[in-house]
């Protein structure tokens, strides 16, 4: 009776811990302090879709948040990929393009969500593929603030509100 019982505490264990690894790793936020604007950048909640069959593109989300002052987001990069680009999604005549844009700004009491169907970093050339559980570092830069670096978990997310966009290269 005594090693059924503790073969199922072992198995709940598991199980909680299994559940509680991603909430883990995505609560890896990331801060900057420019001490001498008086200003912190804060950046929370980045994620990235799976990648799909041997495409070797994906698109990471996240929100910036800054205290004071202002700053622009103006590259990304991470070393899992070939390129990263700061992209925006629009629509020019009933269609929805994506277009890469060279700076995003960040101002105090608005935070910038990047999102499905407005900004995302698009990351392509990944040398491996994205699983949803995964997670790799991407490195922001700010034109004040410098890099920040922020834990990216891969997953999917139910209400993407992206449709069927795209990026010229796949369908989401």
């Amino acid at each position: 009776m005594k090693t059924k019982a503790n073969r199922l505490l072992a198995t709940l264990f598991a199980a909680l811990l299994t559940l509680s690894l991603p909430a883990l790793a995505w609560a890896h936020d990331a801060k900057s302090h420019d001490a001498a604007a008086q200003q912190a950048i804060t950046v929370t909640g980045a994620w990235a879709r799976p990648t799909i069959a041997k495409m070797r593109i994906s698109a990471a989300y996240f929100e910036a948040t800054i205290t004071s002052g202002e700053d622009k987001l103006i590259a990304a990069k991470t070393a899992n990929a070939d390129k990263a680009e700061l992209h925006q999604h629009i629509m020019e005549n009933g269609i929805a393009k994506m277009r890469p844009v060279d700076s995003v700004a960040i101002a105090p009491g608005t935070p910038v969500v990047f999102q499905p169907g407005g900004y995302h970093v698009m990351i392509m050339g990944l040398k491996e593929p994205l699983n949803e559980g995964d997670s790799f570092p991407l490195i922001l830069t700010f034109e004040k603030a410098g890099d920040v670096t922020v834990n990216v978990m891969v997953m999917k997310k139910a209400a993407q509100g992206h449709g069927n966009m795209d990026h010229g290269a796949h369908k989401h």
